[in-house]
């Protein structure tokens, strides 16, 4: 016989208003987690500066709509673009709405953006609610245990799926960082390829044995091939980009044996550590680096002009085989924390104009073309001397050694 328990409706009730409670407690500690987003004292000048009176018409884009309903895969990126000639000046199009949006990361899938065009100026409204949340609906709470992933639904600044490979994957390091990481030195049943699921022994430096922590798991990634970045115009090397293969948890510390040879003499031989293989991108082998797995890190990206003159190169366009880096991929520049990036910094890529006979002069002169905008690219991590960027817009193929300067 099976046994249905009852309640009450008063009781059932109550505990529909307590699930509904710890939902709406995590919803918002996991938006407001999401939504930690920068918004930096000069970009908000600019956009109380523009909620004044607008932007000049001359400053839209040639065919933005007059209205706009906000879509699911939107980013905040392509909706600037789609109002204003240079989509990196978005705190102008906050400034547009700022007595709406008030946080410009907050804008949801559903909303309509209107725009308004009055005695030369530009103002951008939202109709209907704030977008300070997300549109509202009635919802319906049933007393019942469910299980899903709570998201933000506010539109990302770009698509994270672009960028998030190279977050975890590819690392620059100086020439000591690497040759003083930890290396595989053997795998179990003299095994040449590892993969997922195998075991394998590694060593560190000397002085610099690979010791275990005790009530805490550690991690490393795993590396080869470290590629020399040269600096185009100099030729100086100003970093190694180090080609992620794999993960791997260090099982057993790296100790020292001490045993007695067949002379009676006491010798001491290195016993490695013991790591076990937890992922693999590619197949790992004995020579390959090894590097502590940092602490994930909440990024904000928020594109915005540099506040000083910025000039640069670009390094090496990243896991291409093309000389031609395209939209959406990323390249490597000779410019970083010490010089002064920061992500979310939006650069102008230029084009070298062609050097050419003037054939109407008989003198027959060489001439160079002035350089022109290819395109844009934004910083989304920062090295010592490098960065990485994602191309955004582009006219023409990007290649090693194209410059860089500020947007305007």
């Amino acid at each position: 016989m099976q046994h249905e328990m009852t309640y009450p409706k008063s009781a059932t009730t109550k505990l529909a208003l307590v699930l509904a409670a710890a939902a709406t407690t995590l919803l918002c500690s996991t938006s407001l987690l999401a939504q930690n987003l920068i918004v930096t004292p000069g970009q908000k000048a600019v956009a109380e500066q523009v909620a004044q009176a607008g932007v000049p018409l001359t400053e839209l884009a040639a065919n933005a709509p007059d209205s706009y309903t906000v879509k699911s895969g939107d980013t905040l990126w392509a909706i600037s673009g789609l109002f204003l000639k240079s989509a990196w000046r978005w705190p102008e199009l906050w400034g547009m709405n700022l007595n709406d949006i008030r946080n410009p990361h907050r804008i949801f899938p559903g909303q309509r953006l209107v725009l308004e065009r009055k005695d030369g100026r530009a103002t951008l409204r939202l109709a209907g609610a704030s977008a300070d949340s997300p549109p509202t609906e009635t919802i319906r709470v049933s007393p019942r245990t469910r299980f899903e992933t709570v998201e933000d639904g506010a539109l990302p600044t770009l698509k994270a799926n672009l960028i998030e490979p190279f977050l975890a994957e590819p690392v620059i390091v100086d020439e000591n960082s690497l040759l003083a990481a930890p290396r595989i030195v053997a795998a179990l049943d003299g095994r040449v390829l590892l993969t997922n699921g195998d075991r394998a022994y590694a060593r560190g430096q000397t002085g610099k044995p690979m010791l275990d922590a005790p009530g805490k798991q550690q991690e490393f990634r795993i590396f080869r091939n470290a590629t020399p970045l040269r600096d185009p115009g100099s030729g100086e090397v100003l970093g190694y980009e180090a080609q992620y293969v794999g993960k791997a948890v260090l099982v057993r510390s790296e100790t020292q044996q001490t045993s007695i040879d067949k002379d009676g003499k006491e010798t001491s031989v290195v016993v490695p550590a013991t790591i076990d293989i937890v992922g693999a991108k590619e197949e790992m082998r004995v020579g390959d680096r090894m590097l502590p797995e940092p602490a994930r890190q909440l990024v904000s990206y928020t594109p915005r002009a540099p506040t000083g003159k910025v000039e640069g190169r670009i390094v090496s366009v990243y896991g291409s085989a093309v000389v031609n880096a395209a939209q959406n991929q990323v390249v490597a520049i000779n410019r970083g924390t010490r010089d002064g990036m920061e992500v979310g910094y939006v650069l102008a890529i230029l084009k070298d104009g062609e050097r050419m006979i003037d054939k109407t002069d008989a003198a027959r002169p060489v001439m160079k073309l002035p350089d022109e905008r290819n395109g844009l690219l934004m910083v989304f991590r920062t090295f010592d001397r490098l960065s990485y960027a994602l191309i955004l817009d582009i006219t023409d193929g990007v290649k090693v050694g194209d410059r860089l300067a500020n947007p305007r």
